[in-house]
């Protein structure tokens, strides 16, 4: 068990690490439940997988403790961070009568988490809510940092909110049940920490890849762990991201949109294998530009293929071209004015944000990447 503490004036709250944690629920979150009296029942939102898989669970153990549930139930994917589902979402929440003292349990991975964590945002102007994340991408990443959104005809996660959960909670157990490519994909965000800042974990990694994804249950607890660690204590300092520390999180996103955006946002290429793909290409635009060397971007590329991600752009065999994706990246919500920050690589384990990319040459280096 582990409980990381995520330190933010006048809104702390605690990330609690544990398995079988889901079933103990009511007792662990006493407190972010005890507005729910009388007849009232406590909503709980989950996408119709995940509420088959844990939907009676929860139902149980809320029960074991005197509370009920109320579901509000979407279909798993992207497409439900919408605006039509966020009104249905919230019409619900306001037609249950929900108040600011109230938690809204988002049971699911970061789909719901962030159709929740919004929704919670917008809702009486701030109501609260408790993350329970039941994939690793969203355990390690979404769960954690109080960045909730919709997508939008303009782009991915254009319209939302900076808004804390009260509390998370990890169950790793829940992990068993994750899809294997789903688990590749959430271990691409877990990478992302040791690439952007912590050379050792990054090390680690690559001797530990294969226990993490076969859910060894130490190996996985401390990759987990390590992860939050990191994003709690970069939270903490830039927590808005007004300033490049809390930007490092980026590693992969700007490539990644833009091949999520090219895929139609589909299952063709999930979030995690976009990150992952971005990250690769951000290390060998890294030695192109001579901040690391080409055996450090191999290196970095190398890990990421030998997890079972994709770390080729060929390899998607994309109908576009190299300036198709920068045009994506333009709209990118990390856009500043005229200028495109990109998140890249000094050394592994040390990333930092470059403002002074020339988006004609890294249209170049895309055709290149499409063509290899």
């Amino acid at each position: 068990m582990a409980v990381i503490p995520v330190a933010l004036a006048g809104r702390a709250y605690e990330v609690v690490i544990e398995q079988g944690v889901l079933a103990r629920l009511p007792a662990v979150a006493t407190r972010f439940l005890a507005s729910y009296t009388g007849a009232r029942k406590v909503p709980c939102v989950a996408d119709t997988a995940t509420h088959r898989l844990y939907g009676a669970g929860l139902e149980t153990s809320l029960a074991a403790h005197g509370f009920a549930a109320d579901w509000f139930i979407v279909e798993p994917g992207e497409a439900a961070k919408s605006w039509p589902v966020l009104e249905r979402l919230t019409d619900w929440l306001l037609g249950l009568g929900v108040t600011r003292s109230d938690h809204v349990l988002a049971l699911g991975g970061g789909v719901v988490g962030d159709l929740v964590g919004f929704a919670a945002a917008i809702t009486k102007r701030g109501v609260g809510f408790v993350q329970i994340p039941t994939t690793l991408l969203a355990q390690v990443d979404s769960s954690v940092g109080g960045k909730t959104a919709i997508n939008t005809a303009a782009g991915k996660n254009l319209i939302g909110a900076f808004h804390q959960p009260g509390l998370v909670l990890i169950d790793p157990l829940v992990l068993d049940t994750l899809p294997d490519r789903e688990m590749r994909a959430g271990f691409a965000e877990v990478l992302k920490y040791g690439l952007l800042g912590d050379a050792a974990f990054f090390g680690w990694l690559e001797a530990n890849a294969a226990k993490v994804l076969a859910r060894k249950p130490a190996t996985l607890e401390h990759a987990i762990a390590t992860s939050i660690a990191m994003k709690a204590q970069i939270v903490a300092e830039d927590e808005r991201e007004t300033r490049d520390r809390r930007a490092l999180l980026n590693l992969g996103h700007t490539f990644g949109h833009a091949l999520e955006a090219e895929t139609g946002f589909s299952d063709r290429l999930l979030h995690g294998e976009a990150v992952a793909l971005g990250m690769a290409l951000a290390a060998r635009y890294s030695a192109r530009r001579g901040t690391i060397s080409g055996a450090d971007a191999a290196r970095a590329v190398e890990a990421i293929a030998a997890a079972g991600l994709p770390a080729r752009l060929a390899e998607l065999g994309l109908a576009c071209d190299g300036a198709a994706l920068v045009e994506h990246m333009r709209h990118d919500k990390k856009a500043e004015g005229t200028t495109l920050p990109f998140l890249l690589l000094r050394a592994l384990g040390e990333a930092y944000v470059a403002r002074d990319v020339d988006l004609a040459d890294l249209a170049v280096f895309l055709d290149q990447e499409l063509a290899a």
